[in-house]
Parts: C-alpha cells; structure tokens; sequence
C-alpha cells in the first residue's frame, strides 16, 4: 500500500517566525544554527534537519498559539521533547521548512496525590524527576528505562514508550490517567483527570498516546502511581541455551507470581560488549555461557523478594534451566548487575555501523525467531554480529546487528533497508510487531505501509485528517 500523499505545506516566512518569537520571547527563539544543533541531531547520528527557528514555550497557553499561527500559515510544526527517541520522529526535515516545538520548559509538577495514587506533570519534566516526586511521597512511578535520566514525559506518552517495568506494570499507555493536549488547530484538550475508570464515550487520551505527535502536542499528564516495594531482590543467570528460556520464564511466572518484576535477557556477544566498552562493570560470572538473564523480583513486604528468588532459583538450577547464578546480596551489586543492561545499547557504538530492530514476538516463539533471524543475517552480511537482548517477560527484543569486525561501516549500513526488510518480513511471518516500544517516526513509515494490515491504516489516516486536516503536525511521521 503506498504511503499517503502528503499535504502541501508552506515554507515559514520571516513574518511568521518574528510572530512565533514573540510569543515565547527572544531568548527561547533559537534561530543561531549551532545553538540549534542539540535539537537538529540525534544520538544514533541518523537524522539530521533544519530549522528557521526552535520555538521554547514555557506555558500550554503560548503551546496553543504557536500552533494556531501555524495552523493558520499551514506550516509545519515538529514537536520534541527530550531527544531521545529512536526512529527520528523528533527530528525535522532536512529543508528547514518546518518549526521545531521543543517541550522542555514545560517542567512542572503541578501536583503530587499520594493517597490519590497520581502525579501529574508536564510534558517537558524528565522521567527520572517525576520518578523522584513519587519517591519523596512513598509512591513508585512504575516506568523506568536507561534513559530516563534525559526523556521527558511528553515523549513517553508520544512514543507510549516501554522499558524494564513493563512485564509488571505495563507501557506508558497504561501509566497515563489523563492528558491536557493541544490540537493542531491551537485548541487545548483539558482531559487531566485521576479516574481509574470514565466510560463516557470514546477514549480519547489514548488516541494521543502513541501517536509520536502526529494528532496533537501533549503538554500535561496525570500518571498513576503505585505503593513503592519495601524490597527488590536482583539475580544474573546464565543459560546453556536460547531454548531454556522460555521453560525458565514460565517457571518464574508460576513460582513468583506478581513479584516478578523484571526478566531481561542478552545474548554472550551483547555481554561481551558491554564488558569491553561499558563503564564501571565487570564480569558477574566466571563461566563462558551463551545467553544470560537478569531477573528482578519485589514485595510490599520485607524479608520476602530475596527467599523467594532464592528459592526460585534452586528449582531452576535442579531442573538444570540454568548452569550458573549471580544473587545481588546488596543494593551496590544489584545496581552493578542492571549497568549491565542499561548500556547495552550504548557500547554498540563502539563496535562500528549497527542496524537495529525494536520488534515484539509471542513470547513462546523467541527461540526460534532468535536462530531464523541468525540465518537470514548471516545470509544477507556475512559475517555481521546479531546482538539481540530485551524484556523478554513481554516479548521486545531489540535485535541489532553490529558490522562485521573491520568492516567498512558505511558498506555495512548499506544493508539497512534490506535486512531489516527480510528480519521484518520474519517477525510478520511469526505474528509479531515491526515496532515495540521506540515507534514508527521516519525510520518505519515505510515498512508500516507495507505490513500494517490495510484497514487499520486506512482508519490510523482517517484520524489524522480528522484531527489535523492541514497535515502540520509531524509531517512525514508514522503516515
């Protein structure tokens, strides 16, 4: 199915950009180039765009009067929050003829409700900030991802991003109790709330979440909150085969329950890069071992997650699913266990030109997807090294290919569009998702017009005329 055809939009005029600057101040008028680079550019260095300038508003007021001038102008409008997104959908085109709308001065906590059980903040707080809002009350926000120190709220919910805690507690989707939202046309959505339940009519939040900004700009959110464990307990496994960990999965489900927080896994190369470029790591286990798993466990109750996993793990080890055991017995060394993880994307660089997958699979199926896979990029690149790992509780590997060792990078990345069309066609064969938690933005618009089933695309377009009938929000995103 091709993709859909794109609205004719204007370039900003230098009227338009001075009207812009006015409403959000001269200082948060960006229009120097280098100090624009930060929002032009992002860390896998793919994308790159233009802009005549990256707008800064500090209130959902001015949010909304950038985007009626816009709407008014027909100009497109890319808004952004942290910078971290994956897929390039928070980058603009390279032309320099849409505005970037960065959320980042939109960073406050308008409320915390411990006994509500909700936080709600702004688009442009960082998650790791409204983690620690929740933290000073007792509460845990339960969404946490290695980035978390940098991406914003607003991006989350765009991007309904997921991270370690989704086995327990779900994507971002399930996080947000309400939103305030800008539409295209500059009308602002007041659908802030701390409803567990609202079934008067249609769920329009969750047409927001998710849609990397294509049908409004989210300014504002209620997230749910949850009690924060009085204990977590941390473990390292090692596996003597990717056909284990299924079996070993379903027996932490069956023996751990709802305490079962977190059950990540990662392959020996995606292991041994992070030992050789990671910062401040180092081996947990001895053996040489070829697929590893890095499991969590939590109780309200303390005195509790550490027997339980303890116990766990004996089992497993009798049943001979696992060869050899790391338990954390401190906090220092159940965080040395999760560096482990959280750089994992990170060292790749380090290894030359890397083709990355953020794919979801029925959980029972990874093994073999895990072995296809292998065959199809030893076929296509040969000699390329697969290093996939993810949340595994949930089904999302993140299945990236690192160059051959002293290959030509830009040779290598050459391959993207093919690979990553024969690794898609796999995962459509399986049942499974082109895109788990990082999106669709530039990278997968294509793929998602090859393999999204036709109706649902047809209706994804017919909301997106709905919403923004002038195409301006995101233009090129996703549709």
């Amino acid at each position: 199915m091709p993709l859909s055809e794109p609205h004719v939009l204007n370039e900003p005029s230098a009227d338009l950009v001075d009207r812009l600057a006015a409403i959000v101040g001269p200082a948060n008028a960006i229009r120097d180039p280098a100090v624009q680079h930060p929002y032009l550019v992002e860390w896998r260095d793919r994308y790159h765009g233009a802009t005549p300038v990256v707008l800064r508003p500090g209130t959902t007021d001015e949010v909304a009067r950038i985007m009626a001038l816009c709407n008014e102008a027909r100009v497109g409008v890319v808004p952004q929050a942290g910078n971290t997104g994956l897929v390039g959908g928070q980058i603009p085109n390279a032309r320099g003829t849409e505005i970037v709308l960065s959320v980042t001065r939109l960073d406050s906590i308008r409320a915390v409700d411990p006994s509500g059980m909700s936080l709600t903040a702004e688009a442009g707080v960082t998650l790791a900030r409204a983690q620690s809002a929740a933290q000073e009350v007792g509460r845990l926000l339960p969404l946490s991802m290695a980035s978390e120190g940098s991406c914003c709220v607003g991006g989350n919910l765009a991007t309904n991003a997921g991270g370690i805690a989704v086995l327990a507690h779900g994507t971002a989707r399930r996080q947000a109790l309400g939103l305030e939202v800008v539409l295209a046309d500059g009308r602002i959505w007041n659908g802030l709330g701390n409803l567990a339940k609202d079934n008067t009519g249609y769920d329009i939040r969750d047409l927001f979440i998710g849609s990397e900004g294509t049908l409004g700009v989210i300014t504002a959110a209620t997230l749910r909150l949850v009690p924060a464990p009085r204990e977590t307990a941390t473990a390292f496994a090692g596996l003597d085969r990717a056909a284990d960990l299924i079996p070993l999965f379903r027996l932490a489900e069956d023996r751990l329950g709802t305490g079962l927080t977190a059950f990540e896994f990662m392959t020996d190369r995606a292991l041994e890069f992070v030992l050789r470029h990671g910062s401040r790591v180092r081996a947990p286990l001895a053996s040489t071992i070829p697929v590893f798993v890095l499991l969590e466990v939590s109780s309200g109750r303390e005195g509790h997650a550490g027997p339980n996993l303890q116990d766990f793990l004996h089992e497993a080890n009798s049943r001979g699913l696992v060869r050899d055991i790391v338990l954390a017995s401190s906090a220092a060394q159940q965080a040395d266990l999760w560096r482990l993880r959280e750089q994992m994307s990170e060292v790749q660089k380090h290894e030359g030109g890397s083709i990355k997958h953020d794919i979801a699979l029925p959980v029972a199926t990874i093994p073999e997807f895990l072995d296809r896979a292998a065959g199809i990029v030893e076929r296509i690149v040969p000699g390329a090294r697969p290093v996939p790992f993810g949340h595994l509780g949930d089904g999302n590997i993140h299945y990236n290919v690192s160059q051959p060792a002293d290959a030509d990078k830009a040779v290598f990345l050459a391959n993207w569009a093919r690979l990553s069309s024969a690794i898609h066609d796999l995962v459509a064969e399986m049942d499974g998702s082109i895109s788990a938690e990082h999106g669709i933005g530039q990278m997968k618009r294509q793929e998602l017009a090859r393999l999204k089933d036709p109706v649902a695309l047809d209706l994804m377009r017919r909301i997106k005329a709905t919403l923004d009938p002038n195409g301006i929000l995101n233009p090129g995103k996703v549709l």
